[in-house]
Formats: structure tokens, sequence, C-alpha cells
């Protein structure tokens, strides 16, 4: 497909781009290329489906139609697989936000530039869809109950059944069924952005310009508004969330009347699907695909989904229940924070080998199976080796004691290299034949030796004893 893109820049430009460089990309399928030569920079963009593509440029034509800035398409190649872009640069919105998020503190032009974008958003919603042919939309050409439950469910077998929470399903679907009444309750005739956030924004010539709209179709208004102002990224402060809402809403009376009150009620049920859709995306993209930037996103969606659901607990309180278990499992507790973290797990081989959900990779895994097991006699077989009488046997009958000096000798040399080049996580997982013994006495022995010897934060997970506690960093 390069090729055709490159024969695309030569029939537009007269001559051969000089440079094709790979753009990356979050989670989209489609592959980007920057193509320059001395006389144009342009976007090279190869996708995977037709009728995306066909989405894509339609509605970036009718942007540009209603006076909004979107990136002008130059060439497409006959299949429609490949097309040429304008070129925006490399600043997004989020990227320009990117010390406001660090520092926390958003400045008066920091909020301006979120502004500015909150009060274009009505002209994207009213004016595209004025003039635009939704049957081009793909994958579907409204959100209806449908799209809506494939959303759901997205969240449910991608983060929920990802995360090991074990729910009620039938009192699930049921707040599913509540929120999708809630959702649904009204016609509209407005465009839907579908994916409005700001990396999907970009800051070019002092303005913003849209990218990434090619998911539009028939919607709620709401929907948007709740995707920008609820981007768990994004970290926007309580204060400037109000600030954009405001601004938009002072736009969006030019186009109906506008009851704040019962605007925000229906704002709150849209940003509750949203964040329950953007933890699908993190499960899937994350704990499935091992991406870390979507992993660390998890615990600041939850953050965000619980205080939400404070406020809507009466109508959901599965879902309240459900959300404050996962924000307090160690795994979620412990991304992103500053300083090392140690994973130390015990497990049954015959349940596999534990996955490592920081997206890191990596770390150690020892096979206890050799040690002398006191799994095989009648008094032990109850215990674990959490117990006094399991301790004695592996300590007077079997080589436990040199296996977990060496083991802690292979680990030493890691956590010290990891505190001393500023990592923030290892995984030392210990397995055996049932998971109950000689794992979990190799898991204590080494997650103490850790603690005691570099003070950092160890979080010890005895798979099949159900068992998790947090050895905090001294």
């Amino acid at each position: 497909m390069i090729s055709v893109l490159k024969e695309l820049y030569k029939n537009r430009v007269g001559e051969e781009p000089c440079s094709v460089v790979k753009l990356t990309g979050d989670g989209s399928n489609r592959a980007y290329y920057r193509m320059m030569s001395p006389h144009a920079s342009l976007i090279g963009a190869v996708g995977t489906s037709v009728e995306e593509n066909r989405a894509f440029i339609a509605l970036a034509n009718e942007f540009r139609k209603c006076g909004l800035k979107a990136p002008e398409i130059v060439a497409v190649s006959e299949d429609y697989y490949c097309y040429l872009q304008e070129d925006f640069g490399d600043e997004t919105l989020f990227i320009r936000l990117k010390e406001a998020r660090e520092s926390g503190s958003f400045s008066d032009n920091d909020v301006d530039m979120l502004c500015q974008v909150m009060r274009l958003l009505p002209d994207i919603q009213y004016k595209v869809a004025k003039g635009f042919d939704f049957a081009l939309c793909y994958p579907v050409v409204e959100f209806d109950r449908r799209s809506l439950f494939w959303d759901l469910n997205y969240f449910k077998y991608c983060f929920l059944k990802g995360v090991g929470i074990d729910f009620d399903e039938v009192a699930l679907e049921n707040e599913f069924e509540h929120l999708a009444t809630l959702l649904l309750d009204e016609e509209c005739d407005t465009f839907m952005y579908r994916d409005f956030q700001s990396r999907n924004i970009m800051w070019h010539g002092n303005a913003p310009c849209f990218i990434d709209f090619q998911g539009g179709r028939k919607g709620p208004i709401y929907y948007d508004v709740a995707s920008f102002v609820g981007q768990a990224r994004a970290k926007y402060p309580d204060c400037v969330v109000e600030k954009m809402i405001d601004a938009y809403i002072s736009s969006l009376e030019r186009y109906r009347k506008v009851d704040k009150i019962e605007f925000m009620q229906k704002l709150n049920a849209f940003s509750l699907f949203r964040l329950l859709q953007n933890l699908g995306t993190y499960g899937f993209r994350g704990l499935y695909e091992r991406k870390k930037a979507f992993i660390e996103s998890i615990p600041a969606a939850l953050h965000r989904l619980s205080a939400l659901l404070s406020r809507m607990s009466n109508d959901f309180p599965l879902l309240s229940l459900l959300v404050q278990q996962i924000a307090e499992l160690p795994r979620f507790v412990t991304a992103g924070t500053d300083g090392l973290t140690v994973d130390v797990m015990s497990f049954s081989y015959k349940r596999g080998i534990p996955e490592d959900y920081s997206g890191n990779g990596g770390g150690f895994v020892f096979d206890c199976r050799a040690i002398h097991n006191p799994g095989r006699y009648e008094p032990y077989k109850k215990l674990t080796g959490m117990d006094a009488p399991v301790i004695e046997f592996l300590e007077t009958k079997s080589n436990i004691t040199e296996f977990v000096e060496n083991a802690c000798s292979l680990v030493d040399e890691m956590v010290s290299t990891y505190i001393e080049r500023k990592f923030n996580h290892i995984q030392v997982c210990c397995g055996c034949t049932g998971g109950q013994h000689r794992s979990v006495y190799s898991a204590e022995h080494i997650a103490q030796h850790i603690s005691d010897k570099f003070g950092v934060k160890v979080v010890v997970t005895h798979k099949m004893l159900n068992k998790q506690y947090i050895i905090e960093a001294k």
C-alpha cells in the first residue's frame, strides 16, 4: 500500500516523496504516514475498510463545507483503501495541555482553548447534520439500542470479565436496561462525532482542527459533551469542566433552548455510559493486548466513574459496588504511581502462569515443583505454606531455603537496577503443582526479603488461596 500512497503523492505534487515516516496511532487499525518533499507535506492513510474510508472522506468534505477546520482530502485511490490528506502537524490539544495536566494547574489560556473547542461543538452537531447524508456513516447510521448495547457488553466482557470480579449478570443487565432507557428517551437529528476528545483535535494555526470523526453518526448532543469533558486521561479539574460546559451551553442556545438542570441530568447519564465504554476499550487494549498506555488510564477512569456513581448510586447500586471493588484492587491502586512496586504471586501450574497486568512484560517465574512437596502427606493437605507445620516441614525436609536464597539473589539485582533507573514495576511469580504449599512459602519469603532490603512497596497475591495484601513502602 505504500507504493499506492507514493503514486498518489507523485500525481498530486508532481514529484516522489523524499521522506515517508510511519506515524503512531493509539487504538486505530488504520496506518498513517507523513510523506514529504521540498514542496509539500501530506498525510497518507491506509484503511482496512472501504466503507469507513468513504465515511471519513465524506465527513471531512462536509466539515469544510460548514466552515469547520478538517483535513482537506487531496487524493483517493480507485479502490478507496488509500488517500492523502492535509497535514496539520503533530500538536494535538492533548499534547498542548501536557504541562497543565502534569502540574494540575490550567492557565487562563489553557481554559480559553478548551472553551473555544466547546463553543464550536454545537456547530459540528447541527451544521454537519443539516447537509450530510447519514446513510454514508460507518459502521451504523445512528446511535441506537443495538450499538448502545455493543458498548455496554464491551465493558462487561473486555473489562469486568478481564479483572476477574464476580457479579450478578442478571442484575447488571437490569441496570444496563435502565441506563439505555435514560439515553434513548428522546429523538434527535444531530450529528454525533463519537470520539470527540483532545487527542482528536489538532492545534494548527492557533486554532482547533478536527480529525478522526470517521465513526460519526446521527446521535444525541450529550454524548460528545460527555466524551470531551469526561476524558479521563485529560485530567480536567472540576472548575475547568464547569467552564467548558457553560461555554458549550452558551453556544448551544443559538440552536435550541436549554434548561441547565435537565441538561446536566442527561449529561450525567451519558458521562456514565461514556466512562463504561472507555473502560471497555482500556480492558481490551490494556488487559488483553498489553498496551501500557491503556493500562495506565484505568485508575483515572475508575476514579471519575466512582465519583459519578456516588451521585447516581440509587439508580445503579450494582455498578457502584463493582467499581468500588475494582478501584481497590492493588494493580489499579498502584498503577501510575511514583516509586517501584513489586508484585509477588504464588500460583498453581494447573491454572497457568499469572498474566502481567502492568503492560511491561518480563519479570521472574520460579518453578517450585522440584522441592519436596508436603502436600503429598495427609497432615499437611489442608494447610498452606503460611502455616507453621508446613513451614517446619519445608525448612527441615526440603531444600527450599537454598531455593529461596538463590531466587532472592536474582531478584535483588533486578530490583536494585529498577530503583536506580526509576522504573515502577516488577512481577515475581512462584508456582507449584497446587499453588498451596511450596509456592506460597516461597512467595512469602521473597516478598518479605524485598521489603526488608529495599523498602519498596510489595503486593503479595496467593492466587489459589484467594488472598492478597500490601506491604507498604518504608
